[in-house]
């Protein structure tokens, strides 16, 4: 995949995000004012960097974004869906690219400390991974996509601004994908984030 690939994805990733503040802003506006800063459903854009293979030597970074929706059930115990995009154009120099989807789901604790603006929270997700524009081997010959489980787990830190928006200060997960790679089909991959969140009642 080329540099114009990977570009093409993060734009539809922010894309989805644009709609999302524009949607955001009309709901957040027909919202009472007296509503508290913690929702009961959040919608989250991320820009993120990733590094894959991150264990071992022939490692390399990937770029995109992510959108997650979570919805809050009991006292900080809620559930979040994340489908996040990342591409490459170039692997280490041998011209080989790779663009990555995942959509995971699972459960997400957050806490917060009583009368302060930042909260932190911890999830487990589980999900698939689909890579494309890439190459993958196989037993009748290499092909260009594959799809594999994805197992992510992780956390970060939020920061409200206003009422119904908040700043995603960083999200760290360590993903886990199973595509072909010739080796052990492993993939041990680091995923930073920060964005904005906001929040419905």
């Amino acid at each position: 995949m080329r540099r114009g690939r990977v570009h093409r994805l993060l734009s539809s990733v922010l894309l989805v995000g644009a709609m999302t503040i524009v949607t955001g802003g009309t709901l957040a506006a027909q919202t009472a004012t007296a509503a508290p800063d913690r929702g009961t459903l959040e919608i989250s854009v991320t820009y993120g960097a990733m590094l894959s293979n991150a264990i071992v030597s022939n490692s390399f970074w990937m770029q995109g974004g992510s959108v997650e929706v979570e919805g809050l059930f009991y006292h900080g115990l809620g559930a979040v869906a994340d489908v996040g995009g990342m591409g490459t154009g170039n692997i280490n120099s041998t011209g080989v690219s790779l663009d990555l989807v995942t959509a995971t789901f699972g459960p997400r604790y957050t806490w917060a400390p009583a009368r302060k603006k930042y909260e932190f929270f911890g999830q487990g997700l589980a999900g698939v991974a689909n890579g494309f524009n890439g190459l993958f081997p196989a037993a009748t010959g290499a092909t260009t996509s594959q799809t594999s489980l994805a197992v992510e787990a992780g956390g970060g830190m939020n920061v409200a601004l206003r009422p119904h928006v908040a700043l995603r200060a960083f999200e760290v997960n360590y993903v886990r994908t199973q595509l072909p790679n010739s080796t052990n089909n492993v993939q041990n991959n680091v995923r930073f984030g920060a964005g904005i969140v906001f929040r419905f009642k």
